[in-house]
């Protein structure tokens, strides 16, 4: 979703920053990005070694989601950590078969895994198998893997020492500065261990433009719709206030906006922010995909298998990781595999899966991630994290 247009949307650039003006300024966080409460499980993560196997899940909620829906769960036990979906903190019209929320969890596991063996445990992980189908009704948690631990040899990770380093960078990237070779090769063989999960990765000019011709097509009529947009809208966090209780959802400060365009935002009436928002989901979204040298799109043989989500949301976490550790930015841009969804969610022809086939010029596999990465024009900031103790049945 593309927000740095946004501000043009508004059409007012201009905020007197007096009187009232400072006062709204530091209640809307203009002052603090990234402080209080809900930014404190990035610098404590580690702080809680001595609570078993509860540490794990500090390091677990640290992961990528969907729109910071953070829709994990986890239960502790004396020898291993069950993962649930809490399927009630969906996304709605946007993830109508919560495939994203499974890569979600999928990323979640991934940190919990790098944990344990940073911690000198061993692993095995059970995959709750089935197909994935319509948001369910009811809240009731739903059981997505299991993952039993015993005592190892403790094992050194880079991946490990990148998590609180970790967060998506929405801003533009320098699209005349390649990528490295020794870095490509790595991030191809990511999957190589796994049968159902490949990496294709494009670096061509003429096949990132099909890509983001499609990525931007998808995006524009994806926000186009009313049920989306209301259903986005549900984790916008516009309020200081309301980052520190929800601690989730997405934030001005991870929009990727310069500086002084975020302190700006920050004070806008909310209305306007929403209707800029809005816009600015479809303007300008190509041109911050062509800023990146790197596509990557990581397909499975069927995007609708749950264990195939978990384990391809296992090998985005680790790409980003990866990025992280050769400072690297990186974030998703899956609104065509999102309309592939909403295509079928509406029983309307599968366009977007015809487009990226092509692309991919692999029949036996179905994208259900992409990416783009790339050297950075700015720094990323954190976004707001629920608890261990509050994720935890």
């Amino acid at each position: 979703m593309q927000r740095r247009a946004f501000l043009k949307g508004a059409g007012v650039l201009t905020v007197l920053v007096a009187g009232g003006g400072v006062w709204r300024a530091s209640d809307q966080g203009v002052f603090g990005s990234g402080a209080g409460p809900a930014y404190e499980p990035w610098t404590n993560w580690r702080k809680d070694t001595n609570n078993g196997l509860l540490a794990l899940v500090g390091a677990a909620i640290l992961a990528a989601s969907p729109h910071n829906t953070q829709p994990w769960l986890f239960k502790v036990t004396d020898g291993a950590i069950e993962l649930y979906l809490d399927v009630g903190r969906n996304l709605g019209a946007l993830d109508p078969y919560m495939r994203e929320a499974h890569l979600g969890m999928g990323c979640a596991l991934e940190n919990l895994i790098l944990a344990a063996s940073a911690k000198g445990s061993a692993f095995r992980i059970s995959f709750a198998p089935g197909k994935l189908g319509p948001i369910p009704l009811g809240s009731k948690p739903l059981l997505v893997a299991r993952v039993d631990i015993s005592a190892c040899i403790q094992h050194y990770d880079e991946l490990y020492e990148a998590i609180p380093k970790r967060h998506t960078n929405r801003a533009a990237y320098l699209p005349q500065k390649p990528i490295p070779p020794r870095f490509l090769d790595s991030l191809s063989h990511l999957a190589d261990d796994e049968p159902d999960v490949r990496m294709f990765l494009f670096t061509a000019p003429a096949d990132r433009q099909k890509l983001v011709a499609i990525s931007a097509a998808a995006n524009a009529e994806l926000y186009a719709d009313p049920a989306v947009i209301g259903d986005n809208e549900r984790w916008l966090r516009l309020h200081w206030a309301e980052i520190q209780k929800h601690r989730d959802g997405l934030t001005i400060d991870a929009f990727g906006l310069p500086p002084l365009a975020g302190g700006l935002a920050k004070m806008m009436p909310e209305w306007m922010l929403r209707r800029a928002m809005v816009r600015g989901a479809r303007d300008g979204y190509a041109g911050l995909m062509l800023s990146a040298p790197l596509i990557g799109i990581i397909a499975v043989h069927d995007r609708y298998d749950r264990e195939q989500s978990l384990r391809a949301g296992r090998i985005w976490q680790r790409a980003h990781l990866l990025a992280t550790v050769n400072a690297l930015a990186g974030r998703p841009c899956n609104e065509a595999v999102e309309m592939i969804d909403h295509e079928k969610a509406l029983g309307k022809p599968a366009l977007r899966a015809g487009l990226l086939a092509e692309v991919l010029g692999a029949a036996a596999w179905e994208p259900t991630f992409l990416f783009y990465m790339g050297y950075p024009t700015m720094k990323a900031h954190a976004s707001p994290r629920r608890p261990a103790a509050s994720v935890t049945l």
